[in-house]
């Protein structure tokens, strides 16, 4: 029973056994496969501690860090992540903590320097052996290809928005599905505003059969490149270069479109430009050619033609050298110069075929067109000639102006003076810098400008306006005799101008001499004629006198006798006048002759209460002179000075001697003064400023110090009173 119960026993723990060896050999199986799959695995398998050291790996783990199993056994996940920062790190550990099971993205740097991206899935301790498994996949490619596919984007989208050229984007029916900034820019429209637009709502009807073409195009070779002009909403038109490509996404066409208006304005002005340059060229005056380097010519003008006296066939033949003389030493010169500068100027005898000799003036520029040197010849011969007649004609003039006898003076419709000559400069006693400083109206008086402003606009040109002006510039007034003709040259005008100021002295003095000559002859008769009468009736009045009881009519014979007096000295000066008395010059002391003419006319300056002051050098030489003479110039001058001061006054007199070896006499009264214009009149014949006056006292006495070879001078200041300065040298010749 026992034995029974044994084998019973047996029996089932035989068949547990079996059971469980058939567990077993399914387990080993099953662990095969499972390594199998593990180490066969197309994702990196790998199973790390809680330190995340690599505890198992599979071949793809070993692939995927480029380590062997070996090395990567002894390494930490964390040596591989120092790309992520820590704080994702842990975030993603902490993650896998809580979870039990995590998906993400690490950032792998390998030794060798390669960086990963890997996707990964993770499980927490799965069977409780304290390992974590970790299936790992590569997504490197697929991370790049992200990356660029998003380059590729947003280089799309900055080409698109940064484009210098239109983009639109637009579907079969030509509405606008997308627009770029700059195509915005050109239709000056708002990107909202032209999305709600199509491209036919900017061709004008004349041109529309150009967007049907398009449309042809586009469906037979998907491609399409052209011109198309444009009217936009503001009234502005406009031509735009334009390439489209269909069905890029979605059926939807892409349109760059370039404008290209003010291209085409400028290309059709290029085309003006050259008509007019085509023009020019053939209707120039100026000889226009175009040679090569080598001098060969290219082409040329019908002016050119003309200038080197050549057929134009037989012109563009030609070489240019042909026309020079060989061996002109300008020439090298000239060569070297525009090959150095590109550009030359110059001035050249050119020989032509029918043996005349021309001066040609040429503007030259290198590879100005088509790569050709072109040069303007302009024939100077002539223009030359007139420069050089021209010069030898301003020479003339310069040597003609600057030489005149006369001054000179060249100004402009300003009166700015323009130029003068040396004359001019000496009349005006000014430099020629300081006169062309100046205007000319600063020597012409104001009351006169008026005047003659009336009569030079009456003037017609290049006719003559002359007269005469006084001006006073420091030593005097001078009188000027002037001579203006209108526009010598168009807007410049002369003025001859002669200083007559000693001329009308000389006249004046010979009208005086003349009158002097006239009243000398005069009086000589008028005193003949006069005293013979005159000495009968003295004979008569004092024999009636003598006849008569003593005191009858003695006043009446008093008064007769006093005017017969008065009539025979001016009958005296008459004669002083005609035939100046018997003289005797002898050294004579002035101061003593003034000094008895002072004490004669005494009594009559105390009866008009007028005093005599006098005041003298000391030790005055004597002077060589007809003392009784000088007594009466002395007399003449005093007793006029009294008369002028009827309410009483002081007469000075002073001496004094000059450098000049002169005397000078000075006789000044305390009267109402002589005005400036009949100061000059003063010595005239019968000129007085005296009611019962001759003038023939003053006439005298100039004659008289004239004969002394002296001077009177008369300084008169109204309600100041007159001095008459006397001038006479102390030794000098005089006439018999």
């Amino acid at each position: 029973m026992i034995q029974h119960m044994v084998k019973e026993e047996t029996k089932k723990l035989e068949a547990k056994v079996e059971e469980l060896q058939q567990k077993l050999r399914t387990m080993e199986k099953q662990n095969m496969f499972l390594q199998l799959t593990f180490e066969h695995a197309n994702d990196a398998i790998i199973l790390f501690n809680k330190n995340l050291e690599f505890f198992q790996v599979n071949n793809k783990a070993c692939e995927l860090f480029e380590l062997s199993k070996d090395h990567l056994l002894q390494r930490n996940l964390y040596e591989f992540l120092d790309l992520m920062s820590k704080e994702e790190v842990n975030y993603q550990e902490a993650q896998l903590d809580r979870l039990g099971e995590t998906e993400n993205e690490l950032i792998l740097r390998l030794d060798n320097g390669n960086v990963k991206f890997v996707e990964y899935s993770a499980v927490r301790n799965p069977d409780e052996s304290g390992l974590d498994i970790c299936i790992i996949r590569d997504v490197t490619s697929k991370k790049n290809m992200e990356n660029e596919t998003n380059k590729s984007k947003q280089m799309y989208h900055d080409v698109f928005n940064r484009a210098v050229d239109g983009i639109v984007v637009f579907d079969k029916e030509g509405f606008f599905i997308d627009v770029n900034p700059a195509f915005c820019s050109n239709f000056a429209m708002s990107k909202l505003d032209l999305l709600q637009a199509k491209l036919d709502d900017f061709v004008e009807d004349d041109v529309r059969y150009k967007v049907e073409k398009i449309w042809l195009l586009l469906d037979k070779y998907g491609r399409v490149r052209g011109e198309l002009p444009v009217l936009l909403h503001n009234g502005e038109r406009k031509r735009f270069e334009v390439t489209i490509t269909a069905n890029i996404y979605d059926d939807y066409y892409l349109a760059i479109m370039r404008d290209v208006t003010e291209k085409r304005n400028m290309e059709l002005q290029l085309q003006k430009s050259e008509e007019r340059f085509r023009e020019m060229f053939q209707h120039a005056l100026d000889a226009i050619v175009l040679v090569d380097n080598f001098g060969n010519i290219m082409r040329a003008n019908p002016a050119a033609s003309r200038a080197f006296e050549l057929p134009l066939e037989e012109l563009e033949k030609s070489k240019l050298q042909q026309f020079v003389q060989k061996g002109t030493s300008k020439v090298p010169t000239i060569i070297k110069e525009f090959n150095k500068k590109g550009e030359i100027r110059e001035e050249l005898e050119f020989h032509m075929p029918n043996g005349q000799k021309k001066l040609l003036e040429f503007t030259a520029n290198k590879g100005i067109i088509d790569g050709y040197n072109m040069i303007i010849f302009r024939n100077v011969s002539e223009r030359r000639k007139m420069e050089k007649d021209l010069r030898e004609s301003e020479q003339k003039f310069r040597k003609i102006f600057n030489n005149a006898m006369d001054g000179i003076i060249l100004w402009d419709d300003t009166c700015t003076i323009i130029d003068a000559n040396p004359n001019a400069s000496k009349i005006f006693e000014l430099s020629r810098e300081e006169l062309m400083a100046q205007c000319l109206k600063q020597y012409i008086p104001m009351e006169r400008i008026e005047e003659m402003k009336h009569l030079w606009n009456q003037c017609e040109e290049n006719e003559q306006l002359s007269g005469e002006l006084c001006h006073d510039y420091g030593k005097g007034p001078q009188i000027f005799e002037f001579s203006a003709k209108k526009n010598v040259v168009e807007g410049l005008h002369m003025t001859i101008f002669r200083n007559i100021t000693e001329k009308r002295e000389m006249e004046d003095q010979l009208r005086k001499s003349d009158t002097l000559t006239v009243v000398g002859e005069l009086a000589a008769g008028i005193a003949h004629e006069i005293r013979n009468p005159m000495t009968a009736l003295k004979g008569f009045i004092q024999l009636l006198q003598n006849s008569m009881e003593d005191g009858q009519y003695a006043m009446y014979f008093d008064v007769i006798t006093s005017e017969l007096k008065r009539i025979e000295s001016i009958i005296t000066e008459f004669l002083v006048l005609a035939k100046p008395q018997a003289i005797s010059y002898q050294q004579k002391s002035v101061v003593k002759i003034m000094q008895e003419t002072l004490d004669l006319l005494s009594a009559q300056a105390a009866l008009e209460n007028v005093q005599f002051a006098s005041h003298y050098e000391d030790q005055l030489p004597d002077v060589y002179c007809e003392p009784n003479q000088l007594k009466q110039v002395f007399i003449n001058i005093l007793k006029n000075a009294i008369e002028v001061m009827p309410k009483g006054g002081t007469v000075t007199v002073n001496m004094k001697q000059l450098e000049n070896r002169n005397m000078l006499i000075s006789i000044k009264d305390e009267g109402l003064g002589i005005p400036g214009d009949k100061i000059k009149k003063l010595g005239e014949p019968f000129y007085t400023t005296k009611e019962r006056g001759t003038g023939l006292g003053l006439m005298v006495s100039y004659k008289i110090v004239e004969e002394h070879n002296g001077t009177i001078e008369v300084e008169s200041e109204l309600g100041k009173g007159t001095t008459f300065h006397i001038n006479l040298p102390i030794t000098q010749a005089f006439k018999s």
